[in-house]
């Protein structure tokens, strides 16, 4: 006997899988799971509330609505206490690790040609941990070889080097011995690091011997006070071609120097809270680099902030440390960890993941390794996840496909709401949290804003919130930061617990105090954790003040809207407004962070002279989007003859249009002329800062010729 099956039902089945397993996870009350009704009073309560009763403010922290917090543990009022304090609680525990580089592997083409320096491969092995004991003994040490080799208390020592576990060691050693320490940039130009160290007058300067090779050794006989060069790493070099005036070391060599007991036995000077921590040259987003001003109490206060927004942080955390140490989000942020017995293990933006450029195809990157459970990134890095992310999603299946959406769609609104959604978490997104270890519990984003769509998707698939802060250089990198319960999009929290903000009126930008339906002004943050000033720049420190009650304020240049509940949102930028032609304000960061949401762009600069009515844009396409876009139109070329084609500038333009109907641009902000760049921006081409934030100066400089063209100039 035959069975006749029925086609209709092989036809429909995986609608009918979908169907069921979206009513599964639709009706299971998982908020009976999650203690969702306990975060959702957490996310809507009031956070914090003006001072005086008035919009402007000062709003404070409801917790700290009385007093400013100052320091985390009493006592420990300078970072040399700190440190010390950690190693007494966690001394023999894991503190700084570093993974054993095995090999390294010319990659070569099909041709036979092998690849520039630039893309060799590395193959690394597993993380070599250093002890809160075994640190503790390195920076006693060290120190002592500094001093050993002339360097004096509260005479400035500079630090130009990579991240990596020897920058935050030199940084303790300084930190110990008052040496107050001046931090640059890696990806600094010669010419920017020769004016940072004859500035600071530094006649030490710790480096790595591939910087002192690529960038040093040139300008090193520019440099009039230098005397010492100490490289990092754990080899030799030749030291033929340098001036004779300076002395080069190896860290390992100096070390052995301070472990003398005539030298050890010297007597330590500690620092005193108010006595000046760090000098840390800004990255020249708006011209040449500042140096920042901040003294020990200035941190603790700061970091007494931040560790307040992170619930739980201790030693059961590993986090992993590959932004510039030279920003002070990342310095400020292990500092933190370390107060509190975390791990920080070490990586870089070209071994982060699997895929990243500098992994050998087949072998692990440093999150799946490490599996770190908290990581702080810039949004441009959380950008190239998600739409990396989503362009896997479009080459699934048509049922992969579906089921994914369905379960995204479905969580976020479950997010929405205050609740999570643990089906999908091991079902659909599993793997998606896998690329960076799989047991993230926190990230914090700073730098620049971060779009609502790269948020929802960090906390959709990467099942954990996204602590998005705001914070400069000038205030320790603390102002806000949003609560692992908020899961709003957009906003940057209330003032933490170290600080208070206030908004001033900018009529002439049409912000004020008075603003419907929430209070609106420029941002101004008071507190401990204001900075001192800019370095020998006295003529800079306009936008420092203090006020009546002695305490210092900041006037950021950011504009903010404070809604009802006490967070804060950033609205626009002084600096990026431009007035057009016609009278129409435009806000050139506003336009940036909407339209980087277009699948065809990969990052955007949008420009506008008041004497023109209409704004263009320079873009970096996103090079597979656009070169199947090419070919679909019968355009089968080289990449940057892609970039150049006239076709594919206006494909680009057609998309910029659609994404800016879609989410409600003005017609006077949308760009009207593209130019297509062929190579990306990274802060190694001095058109972006380390951390990805747009150089408008040096991009104008790099695309005048586009801009007399699309202005109708040529």
């Amino acid at each position: 006997m035959m069975f006749k099956v029925d086609m209709h039902y092989i036809v429909f089945l995986p609608v009918y899988l979908l169907m069921w397993l979206y009513t599964l996870i639709t009706f299971i009350p998982w908020y009976f799971l999650t203690d969702a009704g306990k975060k959702k009073a957490m996310a809507k309560r009031e956070k914090a509330k003006s001072t005086t009763g008035k919009a402007e403010g000062p709003y404070r922290c409801v917790e700290n609505f009385d007093n400013l917090a100052r320091e985390d543990f009493e006592g420990k009022d300078t970072l040399d206490k700190l440190f010390e304090h950690a190693v007494q609680r966690f001394g023999n525990t894991d503190c700084l690790g570093t993974r054993e580089l095995l090999n390294e592997e010319n990659e070569t083409q099909p041709s036979g040609k092998i690849f520039k320096k630039s893309a060799v491969k590395l193959i690394l092995g597993e993380y070599r941990w250093l002890s809160y004991d075994e640190v503790d003994q390195i920076i006693s040490h060290l120190g002592s070889g500094l001093a050993a080799l002339g360097q004096q208390p509260k005479s400035t020592i500079a630090i130009f080097c990579e991240t990596r576990a020897e920058w935050m060691i030199t940084a303790q050693a300084c930190f110990r011995r008052n040496f107050p320490l001046v931090t640059l940039y890696a990806t600094l130009g010669e010419e920017a690091v020769a004016f940072g160290l004859n500035e600071c007058g530094a006649t030490h300067l710790i480096t790595s011997a591939e910087l002192l090779e690529t960038k040093l050794k040139n300008v090193l006989p520019d440099m009039l006070n230098l005397k010492h060069v100490i490289y990092v790493d754990n080899k030799s070099i030749s030291r033929t071609g340098y001036p004779e005036g300076i002395q080069i070391y190896s860290m390992q060599a100096v070390q052995e120097l301070g472990a003398k007991p005539d030298n050890l036995s010297v007597a330590v000077q500690r620092p005193q809270p108010t006595d000046l921590a760090v000098v840390m040259y800004t990255s020249g987003s708006t011209g040449r680099p500042k140096g920042v001003m901040i003294i020990h109490s200035n941190l603790i206060a700061g970091m007494t902030g931040q560790c307040e927004r992170i619930p739980g942080l201790g030693p059961k955390d590993t986090y992993i440390g590959y932004l510039p140490l030279a920003h002070v989000l990342e310095m400020t942020a292990e500092i933190s960890c370390m107060t509190y017995g975390c791990r920080i293990g070490y990586s870089s933006p070209q071994t982060l993941s699997d895929q990243s450029t500098k992994i050998k195809k087949g072998s692990k990157g440093d999150c799946s390794v490490l599996r770190p459970t908290l990581m702080a990134a810039v949004p441009e890095i959380m950008d190239r996840i998600y739409k990396n992310v989503m362009n896997k999603v479009q080459e699934m299946s048509y049922v992969q496909r579906t089921l994914f959406k369905l379960g995204y769609n479905y969580k976020l609104e479950q997010i929405k709401m205050g609740y999570d959604a643990p089906l999908c978490n091991m079902l659909l997104f599993k793997k998606v949290k896998a690329l960076l270890g799989g047991n993230i519990r926190m990230m914090l984003s700073g730098g620049a804003p971060l779009s609502s769509a790269t948020q929802r998707f960090m906390n959709i698939c990467f099942c954990c919130p996204v602590g998005q802060g705001y914070g400069l250089t000038e205030t320790c990198g603390a102002g806000t930061i949003t609560e692992v319960a908020d899961y709003s999009t957009g906003r940057v929290g209330a003032p933490l617990i170290c600080c208070e903000v206030k908004l001033r009126d900018w009529v002439e930008g049409g912000y004020t105090s008075q603003d419907q339906p929430h209070p609106r002004g420029e941002i101004m943050i008071g507190g401990p954790n204001v900075t001192m000033g800019y370095y020998k720049s006295e003529h800079l420190n306009n936008d420092f003040w203090v006020d009546e009650q002695g305490q210092r304020w900041f006037c950021t240049g950011d504009v903010g809207e404070i809604h009802s509940d006490g967070c804060l949102q950033i609205v626009d930028r002084k600096k990026d407004l431009v007035k057009l032609q016609a009278g129409e304000y435009v806000s050139l960061g506003k336009v940036e962070s909407a339209l980087k949401n277009c699948p065809l762009i990969d990052n955007i600069c949008a420009y506008a002279n008041s004497d023109q009515n209409y704004v263009i844009s320079f873009v970096v396409p996103n090079q597979k989007q656009l070169t199947t876009l090419a070919n679909n139109n019968g355009i089968s070329v080289a990449w940057e003859e892609i970039c150049n084609h006239p076709a594919m500038e206006k494909e680009v333009l057609k998309a910029i249009k659609e994404v800016a109907a879609s989410i409600k641009l003005q017609r006077f902000e949308i760009p009207v002329k593209v130019r297509l760049s062929p190579e990306p921006w990274t802060p190694e081409t001095g058109l972006v800062t380390d951390a990805f934030k747009l150089k408008r100066k040096e991009l104008k400089n790099h695309f005048q010729t586009d801009i007399e063209r699309m202005y109708g100039g040529k």
